[in-house]
């Protein structure tokens, strides 16, 4: 049997008017297309899981975003681009797929879970290394822990580097990125050190 968590009880409380009727038809279609799904809060919106995150919902002020994480799986389009298709910007119930449609889809979802279906993910080509300034190269020849230190480092990290030297619009700024990069790159430490 399915598991209503109150927290989604509590996020629906406190949406818009316009949106509390829309909300409660949604998590009824979902509960009615999959009696054993778990509700849960992910990035602070309700999200519906079985067997892994099947669909979510989130309510703004003046609308509402529905749709399932497989969405391409599903035949949806992927409004977004994060996997979970959107079905516009929901206003009232009249802007979703009628119950039964909906009932249907989230039924499949499920299915997909059941079977362990991933959704394909897209290739990305690997970025293609920089060209370090000469400037730069330069202060590292001079500083031979700095040079073996930056030769060592993973293509992400010299990356990095090479960016928020070259974003420098100015000389001067520049300059005083490459001091300060070749002074913690001897120490061994990545771009964003201050942040691990």
């Amino acid at each position: 049997m399915g598991k209503k968590d109150p927290r989604v009880d509590a996020y629906i409380d406190k949406a818009q008017p316009f949106a509390k009727p829309i909300l409660k038809h949604i998590r009824k279609a979902v509960h009615a297309g999959c009696p054993d799904v778990e509700e849960t809060l992910k990035w602070n919106v309700p999200s519906f899981e079985y067997k892994g995150v099947m669909c979510g919902m989130a309510a703004f002020k003046e609308h509402i975003r529905f749709g399932f994480w497989k969405s391409q799986l599903l035949g949806l389009s992927d409004t977004q681009g994060e996997g979970l298709a959107q079905h516009g910007l929901v206003k009232s119930i009249d802007d979703l797929p009628p119950k039964k449609e909906l009932i249907a889809l989230v039924q499949k979802a499920a299915e997909l879970n059941e079977q362990g279906v991933k959704v394909p993910r897209a290739k990305t080509a690997p970025k293609p290394p920089l060209k370090t300034p000469a400037a730069f190269a330069t202060a590292l020849k001079k500083n031979r822990k700095a040079q073996a230190n930056f030769d060592a480092f993973p293509p992400s990290h010299k990356r990095e580097y090479i960016e928020w030297i070259t974003d420098a619009r100015q000389e001067a700024t520049r300059e005083r990125r490459i001091d300060t990069a070749v002074e913690w790159i001897a120490e061994g430490k990545q771009r964003n050190w201050k942040y691990m």
